[in-house]
């Protein structure tokens, strides 16, 4: 009796602490299938349309993408009439067009919108924002070979891909 008692206790002690974010319960980490992560990347494609760009700006990115974007425009890089191609979660994008800077600064964060207005884009409740992510040189969702952008400098990215979250 006793030891059912105290693995009752136990039991609520460590619910508690999850509650709390003092634990980790093991099944903590969602995973999805490739076909829903497959879905959830092909949306994205979908929702750029034929007119995407990505835009690379300075500063921290935006708490979301229904929050306005403080940063300062570095580049906008035209995609591909249709982004990329997906598999297995895993979206890879085709030709990115090089662009030329249009300021100078370091890169930190990037938008993708459906458009290439930058006054929408970045906009608070921006409906033509569709994703946003870190700029970094490892480690980030996109890297870059350095993150010193210079006015007028041509920026080019050869190949980059985003894999859902959930693998």
């Amino acid at each position: 009796m006793l030891m059912k008692k105290l693995r009752a206790a136990l039991a609520l002690s460590l619910l508690f602490a999850a509650a709390l974010g003092l634990v980790t319960p093991a099944y903590a980490t969602l995973q999805y299938t490739a076909t829903h992560r497959s879905n959830a990347m092909t949306d994205l494609v979908t929702a750029l349309g034929s007119t995407g760009y990505l835009m690379i700006l300075t500063g921290s990115p935006p708490a979301s993408v229904a929050t306005v974007d403080s940063g300062t425009e570095l580049v906008d890089l035209p995609l591909s009439s249709t982004a990329g191609t997906v598999s297995a979660g895993v979206l890879t994008f085709n030709s990115i067009t090089a662009t030329a800077a249009v300021a100078t600064g370091t890169a930190a964060h990037f938008l993708l919108c459906s458009t290439s207005s930058v006054a929408n884009c970045v906009a608070v409740s921006s409906t033509t924002r569709v994703a946003q992510g870190s700029v970094g040189t490892s480690g980030a969702d996109l890297n870059l070979a350095t993150t010193s952008i210079v006015s007028a400098a041509t920026i080019s990215i050869t190949s980059w891909t985003i894999t859902a979250n959930g693998a």
